[in-house]
């Protein structure tokens, strides 16, 4: 059977399943914010490339059924995305989602007063009064965003304040951004194709009580590219994983800096694969090394 059918019928069964306050609960695994204690369902949803479909009714229908999977989770967009904050928020007021997701989006310019103006632009389009959170997208004009952004946490307009990167070449500046200014959020590419940010960035983040969003979770399908035509190892069920999707999220939501991962799909049945992930054993250190040394052995 094809694994990602397998996980979609692990889903299935675990949403039949009684509820249980174990580690194979129906209940998704959270994680805290440290800035205020608030949980988060480790698996988000990313919207580049996938949402920016504009007005195409077709290629919205399955967006839509792929917000309707989500409870609580992240969210995650900008304006470098094209038309995706407004598919975003067309399907979420559509749907009356708002107060079941946690919306995130960036501000991706320079200057003060036209870093407001797209801020402004993205409440429009994903149809907010109040934004979850607002991120300064790969670190542009951070100097300026950092103390607009504080004003507007301050003002109530937004809840969280970040900053975002995902590119090794901005690590230093995404220290220096992080030991500079108050941020509640850090995004930040992570997976096991791209690990130099659990070098320094992470246990930054986790000295700073700041949480983690990972995107490019699978290397921007790098990840699958490797293991293509290759068999899970026998024991990824001990861990509840039951496709590679969720072998590489389980992987990346293990580490202890993580908040969330936000994979990107525009998919039903991927968005159902990787909710898997977020359930069931989390692995230990242990378990993060035997995952990570099945992978690299595979070449």
């Amino acid at each position: 059977m094809d694994p990602r059918r397998r996980a979609i019928l692990a889903l299935t069964a675990i949403a039949a399943a009684p509820r249980m306050n174990n580690a194979n609960a129906v209940e998704p695994t959270t994680r805290a914010i440290p800035a205020s204690g608030e949980r988060l369902p480790v698996i988000g949803l990313g919207t580049w490339q996938t949402f920016d479909v504009r007005g195409d009714a077709a290629a919205r229908e399955p967006l839509r059924e792929v917000l309707k999977l989500l409870s609580g989770n992240v969210i995650d967009s900008s304006p470098m995305y094209g038309s995706s904050e407004t598919v975003a928020g067309d399907l979420i007021a559509e749907l009356g989602l708002r107060d079941k997701l946690f919306i995130a989006t960036k501000v991706w310019t320079r200057g003060r007063a036209e870093g407001i103006r797209q801020m402004e632009t993205s409440f429009k389009r994903l149809r907010v009064d109040r934004m979850d959170l607002m991120q300064v997208h790969n670190l542009v004009d951070v100097a300026t965003h950092a103390k607009t952004l504080q004003e507007m946490k301050q003002a109530g307009k937004v809840r969280y304040v970040g900053v975002t990167s995902s590119t090794g070449s901005e690590y230093g500046d995404v220290e220096r951004a992080l030991k500079s200014w108050p941020w509640d959020f850090l995004q930040i590419n992570y997976s096991l194709g791209e690990r130099d940010s659990e070098k320094r960035l992470l246990p930054l983040a986790r000295e700073k009580k700041v949480a983690v969003i990972v995107n490019r979770p699978f290397a921007e399908g790098a990840l699958f590219a490797r293991v293509k035509g290759k068999p899970l190892p026998p024991w990824a069920k001990e861990y509840d994983i039951n496709s590679w999707a969720q072998y590489f999220l389980k992987w990346i939501v293990s580490h202890p800096a993580v908040t969330c991962a936000i994979p990107g799909t525009g998919r039903p049945d991927h968005m159902r694969d990787n909710l898997v992930a977020g359930h069931g054993i989390v692995p230990d250190e242990k378990g993060r090394k035997r995952l990570a040394e099945y992978f690299d052995g595979l070449g």
